[in-house]
């Protein structure tokens, strides 16, 4: 089940990639520099970045009323909090896009070489291209885009709830609009491929050509093993039958649920001190930087949902608190998630490289035999299994390893076609059927089981989708360098003994507290395993396992 998305989604646009570092002296201020001469680009840096610390702490504001805004707040609030936050939006804005900003800006614009500190460098990059993309939107649009996002989010809870997507229509169309609007303005040189200034947004440096060849790729790779699969399941329907004690039902209490899901997401290393766990209608992690990183998840009667849900967004919160908070990080560019996707490859990395794993249920299995007794007799084999069945179905958060990149590529095929104008808003609850039918074999019932499900678009994430597949790439790409450094054998003892101390320290240092140091995922992976982010570990990692599985 993966299910999380960050609600103060961080700006993720180009910035410093690996530098050597040089000798430095340190001023006073903590700013490195080459020489010793306080140069005027010294002196800007240092406006510049109590600039950037003070709008970071008002964006923090702004990702405490969203969350407030899906756990806590009151339905009849509404209208009020999109005008606070339409407010607040315009503030941000303003502050970053004034004079005094513009100054700082100006003042370090081509200046990097003044600085040996790779995050002085990535802070400056990161920053200059903020405030150029931010500087063509107006404050009146920021205003607008963050009131139209709060409103249609209140929209399709409605809608979601009465299955009725005609209830979203209208402001689902002026979400797509104002979006290729803003990508329009934001990112000019992107205009050859609309698509593409919105997927930058979230996954620096993808473009949508090379997201075909990628999805292409994946498609080819994964129609031939689902085949195989569903052709051992028609032929055996035995081979993934769950143990009668593991079926869903009201004997999974919730509350049982939530205390052994906190007991897992803090061995994990999630501080509780820094963070919460609440329950909302989509699980997600926000909250206000580091120090405050709240996260979700959902109980009911499918307990695998919703263990698996906590996981996937303890491995968000990770990444969160694991974030840089020395000088030249806290409240700066250089702290902040690389991408969407290296951020999904934190929490899918928990959720399926250890949480699917069967050593993770050597550890587990007991676990759930004392929370819930009925289980004693389903042994860590039975749970590994269940959590590895491969059942297409409707639903994108409950979707198996095998299936999940299917649901991605029909929501990327659909963003494009409304960007391209080649599909109305309106015609994407006929368009979802046929192709889920198509793509999965699976009918779908109504609109909430199907183009109302997600939360993503109600907030504006538009070309957000294709992060989760991004994510789940890097995750085994990752992982098999964990192995690599830490020891195959040595890890997965660790994990079957719910030592978790040395993966999550080993993610800390190669990616958490790294942020946005590199200048693209690329780089990063590059960095970790020595090549670019590729689909091919992954589908080799899907391959091998699940004709183990399925003894294809």
């Amino acid at each position: 089940p993966s299910s999380g998305i960050m609600w103060s989604i961080t700006s993720t646009t180009a910035m410093a990639g690996r530098f050597a570092l040089m000798t430095h002296a340190r001023s006073a201020s903590g700013v490195t520099m080459s020489g010793s001469t306080a140069t005027p680009a010294v002196q800007s840096y240092k406006t510049l970045k109590g600039l950037l610390q003070e709008v970071s702490a008002l964006s923090e504001i702004q990702g405490i009323l969203g969350y407030d805004e899906q756990v806590f707040m009151p339905a009849g609030a509404a209208a009020s909090r999109a005008a606070q936050k339409g407010a607040l939006a315009k503030i941000i804005h303003d502050k970053s896009t004034s004079a005094e900003m513009k100054e700082a800006i100006d003042g370090v614009r081509g200046c990097e070489d003044d600085f040996d500190d790779v995050r002085i460098r990535a802070n400056i990059r990161d920053a200059v291209d903020h405030y150029d993309k931010d500087a063509r939107k107006s404050s009146e649009l920021a205003q607008k885009e963050a009131q139209l996002e709060s409103e249609a989010n209140q929209a399709w809870a409605k809608a979601r709830a009465a299955s009725d997507f005609s209830l979203f229509s209208g402001k689902l169309t002026e979400i797509f609009e104002l979006k290729k609007e803003v990508a329009a303005l934001t990112r000019p040189a992107l205009k050859d491929e609309p698509y593409d200034g919105a997927l930058d947004a979230f996954e620096r440096g993808m473009r949508a050509e090379r997201l075909d060849v990628i999805f292409d790729e994946l498609r080819t790779g994964l129609v031939p093993l689902l085949d195989a699969i569903n052709a051992k399941k028609a032929a055996d329907a035995s081979i993934d039958a769950p143990h009668p004690a593991l079926a869903f039902g009201e004997q999974w209490g919730t509350e049982a649920q939530a205390e052994l899901s906190k007991s897992i997401a803090a061995r994990m290393g999630y501080s509780f001190d820094n963070g919460r766990l609440d329950v909302s209608t989509h699980p997600f992690t926000g909250g206000a930087g580091p120090q405050d990183v709240r996260m979700t998840t959902r109980f009911s009667a499918n307990w695998a949902e919703g263990f698996g849900a906590t996981i996937h967004e303890t491995g968000h919160a990770l990444y969160e608190q694991g974030r840089d908070l020395g000088e030249e990080g806290l409240g700066l560019p250089s702290s902040q998630a690389l991408s969407m996707g290296v951020h999904e490859s934190q929490s899918l990395l928990w959720e399926r490289m250890v949480l699917q794993s069967k050593e993770f249920w050597q550890f587990a299995a007991p676990l759930f035999h004392e929370a819930f007794p009925f289980t004693a007799e389903a042994s860590a084999e039975d749970f590994y299994r269940t959590y590895n069945r491969v059942a297409p179905g409707c639903i994108r958060v409950e979707a198996d390893e095998v299936t999940y990149p299917l649901h991605v590529i029909l929501r990327y095929d659909i963003e494009r076609k409304l960007f391209r104008g080649e599909m109305s808003v309106d015609e994407v609850p006929d368009y979802w059927v046929s192709r889920m039918k198509a793509d999965l074999g699976v009918d779908v019932p109504d609109d909430a089981q199907g183009c109302l499900q997600d939360i993503h678009w109600s907030f504006g994430a538009v070309g957000y989708f294709p992060s989760y597949t991004l994510g789940a790439i890097m995750a085994v790409q990752i992982f098999d360098a964990a192995k690599a450094e830490l020891g195959d054998a040595e890890l997965r003892g660790q994990i079957s003994r719910g030592e978790f101390t040395p993966l999550r320290e080993w993610l800390r240092a190669k990616v958490h507290t790294v942020g946005s140091v590199y200048a693209s995922p690329d780089e990063l992976l590059t960095s970790i395993t020595g090549g670019p982010v590729s689909p091919r570990p992954f589908l080799e990692y899907l391959t091998a396992k699940y004709s183990e599985l399925y003894e294809l």
